[in-house]
């Protein structure tokens, strides 16, 4: 039995160490943290946090971390001695509580794998990371001991935030020397999973092992297929596919083995989710699923459509949810990778063909658009760059994980794409969202190879290979400039957005580094 002096605690209440599915929907409903859906699925709120609160995100400043990680924004620095302050008032906060407290391995190759451990209050929270995380077996929670231990104190704000310099009274903070992180202020669960990968983030490159923010299936030929994109721009849907096996929806690792996933669940948006367009991820919503902020009436009917509480409704779910889903969580090197974007301004075509220098370049823009609507003060598209397609989560710089890429590209002859789920024939408020069909037969044509079977032309602005022709997508929609009544309104809105690019870019060059792609991007 689990004891006080395990968890770093002074004392503990009851300790519900590593509860079962059946179990956990019991506490669930008995604490009443949430209600049942009318097929059985436990529905909990997380309050005023929706989503990650990434301003309230830190490290602690101190040797030997500090030479690796590349502060500012988005890897804020926390001095040791606040961390000391509040690390003992979370263990204070946390001893004496009935807890919760979850083992699970981050990553499916054992000879790099994590054993994480999470000290939560509430059971959805077990019930969260046990979905998120890979599931060890009876075996392996004999002889568990944690590489790393995350303390999620959601009720507990940080009262002297002002003093100690912070952004608000939340508190996300990784302690890399002390191997722990500590969680306060938040409820929402995706800071736990989101914790962990950026964890991963700093441990694999390190020893050489790509870390990535993508999903990843594998066909019956074997054929491995990576899919790179931000929120929003379809990562989980276009990888979630009957006919291949889901290695992971989004969080992997490409070492000398091949690919390999960190998670053993799936993370979905639930926004206007249908079985009809997104049949595996619907009928994943079923017992030991979770969903989180969805709106549902007095008998339990859930209403996919409503986003009275937020846009980011979502669902965790064991992969072994998804029916055609690849048990080992792993695979062999890709053959292709697919960037994922979606552009609001209409300039970017359905799918292109990268070289190796396009693909570094379009890796490392990480672009997408927010559009009016997604946030308060939103009226007009904006163009958003997050580098690797994960920025938010990468403690080293991006051209660590951009030289890994495209090292191991080249090692293994791997094909890059960038394909737009977007608009066509215009921007956000003129043109039309990629229809689903068209865009599952770009994804199909590169998938089958028959894509390398047609004619190439070039665009103009951003001098991107494009198909001529392609089975299942209207011609017209291949070259964006052709979709558009207006081509000169076409050329001005593209040569806006290039524009973007390159001032985005400029970042990364610097005299003397032989690691500039410019030339492979857009021209004005």
């Amino acid at each position: 039995m689990i004891e006080a002096k395990d968890l770093g605690l002074s004392s503990v209440g009851r300790v519900f160490h590593n509860l079962g599915y059946d179990e956990l929907f019991e506490h669930e409903v008995r604490n009443g943290e949430g209600r049942v859906s009318s097929n059985g699925t436990v529905m909990v709120d997380t309050g005023k946090f929706t989503g990650r609160s990434p301003k309230d995100k830190y490290f602690v400043h101190q040797q030997p971390s500090f030479e690796n990680l590349t502060w500012g924004k988005v890897n804020q620095p926390m001095a040791p001695e606040v961390f000391d302050e509040l690390y003992a008032e979370v263990i204070d906060y946390l001893s004496g509580k009935d807890l919760y407290v979850t083992d699970g391995f981050c990553g499916s190759n054992e000879k790099t794998r994590k054993s994480v451990r999470f000290v939560t209050e509430f059971a959805w929270q077990s019930h969260f990371v046990r979905n998120m995380f890979i599931r060890p077996g009876a075996e392996d929670l004999n002889t568990f001991a944690p590489d790393f231990t995350v303390y999620n104190a959601s009720n507990l704000s940080n009262k002297h935030w002002e003093r100690h310099g912070l952004n608000s009274e939340v508190f996300i903070v990784f302690n890399i020397e002390k191997n722990v992180a500590i969680i306060g202020g938040t409820w929402y669960g995706g800071e736990m999973k989101k914790g962990i990968f950026t964890m991963m983030n700093y441990w694999l490159p390190l020893q050489g092992i790509l870390s990535m923010h993508c999903s990843a299936n594998v066909g019956k030929d074997g054929d491995v297929a990576l899919f790179f994109g931000l929120s929003g721009t379809g990562k989980t849907t276009l990888s979630t596919d009957a006919s291949r096996k889901l290695i992971g929806d989004d969080e992997h690792g490409w070492d000398d083995d091949g690919i390999f996933n960190f998670e053993g669940g799936c993370y979905a948006k639930c926004i206007n989710l249908s079985a009809e367009s997104e049949p595996e991820i619907y009928n994943a919503i079923q017992r030991n699923a979770l969903l989180e902020n969805v709106v549902a009436n007095d008998d339990g009917v859930i209403d996919f459509d409503n986003r009275s509480k937020t846009e980011n409704t979502r669902v965790s779910y064991p992969i072994e949810h998804i029916e055609n889903h690849e048990a080992s969580l792993k695979a062999a090197h890709p053959k292709n990778i697919i960037f994922l974007t979606c552009d609001a301004f209409g300039v970017l075509p359905p799918v292109s063909k990268l070289t190796k220098e396009q693909a570094m370049y379009y890796f490392l823009s990480g672009y997408t658009a927010k559009v009016a609507g997604t946030e308060r003060g939103v009226t007009e598209p904006q163009a958003t760059f997050s580098a690797c397609f994960g920025e938010a989560f990468l403690p080293l710089h991006p051209t660590v994980y951009a030289k890994l890429l495209g090292e191991k590209m080249e090692k293994h002859g791997v094909n890059a794409y960038l394909v737009n789920t977007g608009w066509a024939g215009g921007g956000y408020n003129e043109g039309k969202r990629m229809s689903i069909k068209a865009t599952r037969a770009c994804i199909n044509a590169i998938l089958d190879g028959s894509i390398e079977q047609v004619e190439f032309d070039r665009t103009r602005w951003f001098r991107l290979h494009i198909p001529k022709t392609l089975p299942g997508v209207d011609s017209k929609l291949l070259n964006p400039r052709n979709a558009w009544n207006d081509p000169l309104e076409f050329d001005k809105t593209a040569h806006k957005l290039a524009g973007m690019f390159i001032e985005n870019f400029k970042k990364y060059i610097k005299d003397g580094d032989d690691f500039d792609f410019t030339a492979a991007g857009p021209q004005v």
